[in-house]
């Protein structure tokens, strides 16, 4: 069960809710947000239902759920949850298309690729100055100097920024340069990360993993808005199934599946999902027919001697033709991009 209480209610009035739910032998867990106070309670439900709850000052309103994650769930919010970066919302009938390299490297690269993507209609620059790699000889990102360079990218051409975070001591210093916190596939379960970020008011992004469950992916945005961070979107990236031929197999009925049980934007990321630009744009539109709220494409403008994920990197000029496909499917379903 969920108790919501009103977002003002005061000390006096939470502390008579906490004797009442003592007296009926509740535990509960606490979650601020901005514009509530939720606990979630454990105990015998059919008392909690008889219990007038809705009666005690301070409280909204009581939900039944029996799904493991509540805050996630319709049951919690039927209405879809929206979320605004910077002139931009995620989550609404306007598709948001974040587009960009997947390692800072230069301030010239990111110049270079900020100015092509804003040109040809992206709303959110993409770009890893924390790098999680399988080998630890491989370029591992700028850290604080490519926040920097997003940040000037930013200024230079008013796209918003997402940056992955990596670590729970860089979660401060990444959140005061991004406008979207990243959580990438490899970090989904790193729940100590997820806690942190969740007390953060930035946005927050998960990636699906490569062997999560939907559940488990729900769970995870679970940790991050029972510490009061609301601002939530999911990431379908592609799963690791039997067949080699692609780099994963790109879920796209997650999509569907999803909004059916959560109220939180969903973001298709085609480019991780395939690993081979060819198919990138087909997947994406794809996604976009799916019904996602928005896509993450993968940009450079010299692949060949991109320090990593070159091989599914789109050419600027590649991008430019996607987007105009995309725009066709989004005007089919009645979106826009």
């Amino acid at each position: 069960m969920i108790l919501i209480l009103r977002g003002g209610i005061d000390d006096s009035d939470l502390e008579i809710v906490f004797e009442r739910l003592t007296a009926l032998g509740v535990t509960w867990h606490v979650a601020r947000g901005a514009e509530r106070v939720v606990l979630t309670l454990t105990g015998d439900d059919e008392l909690l239902r008889t219990a007038q709850l809705e009666a005690l000052p301070g409280v909204d309103r009581l939900v039944a759920t029996q799904k493991p994650y509540k805050l996630a769930s319709l049951d919690y919010r039927s209405e879809r949850t929206t979320i605004r970066i910077g002139k931009r919302t995620i989550g609404d009938r306007k598709i948001v298309v974040m587009a960009g390299p997947c390692s800072v490297e230069s301030r010239a690269q990111c110049f270079t690729i900020g100015d092509s993507v804003a040109k040809s209609g992206a709303g959110v620059f993409r770009g890893g100055a924390f790098k999680p790699r399988t080998s630890p000889y491989s370029f591992q990102g700028l850290g604080r100097e490519g926040l920097e360079i997003l940040a000037e990218v930013r200024e230079r051409t008013g796209l918003s920024i997402i940056t992955e975070v990596m670590d729970t001591r860089d979660v401060e210093l990444v959140a005061r340069y991004a406008d979207i916190i990243q959580i990438g596939a490899r970090n989904v379960q790193n729940f100590s990360l997820l806690n942190e970020v969740g007390k953060t008011s930035v946005p927050v992004f998960i990636k699906r993993g490569m062997m999560t469950t939907i559940t488990e992916l729900l769970m995870s945005a679970e940790y991050v808005m029972a510490n009061g961070n609301e601002n939530v979107m999911l990431c379908e990236r592609g799963i690791r199934g039997f067949d080699t031929a692609l780099r994963n197999t790109l879920d796209l009925s997650a999509v569907p599946l999803l909004q059916s049980l959560t109220h939180l934007p969903v973001i298709v990321d085609p480019s991780h999902g395939v690993g081979d630009w060819r198919y990138v744009v087909p997947m994406a539109r794809a996604a976009v027919a799916a019904g996602a709220d928005g896509l993450m494409i993968e940009v450079h403008h010299s692949p060949e001697t991109a320090f990593s994920d070159g091989v599914q990197s789109l050419l600027p000029s590649r991008f430019d033709d996607g987007m105009r496909q995309i725009r066709k499917i989004a005007r089919a379903i009645g979106r826009s991009v």
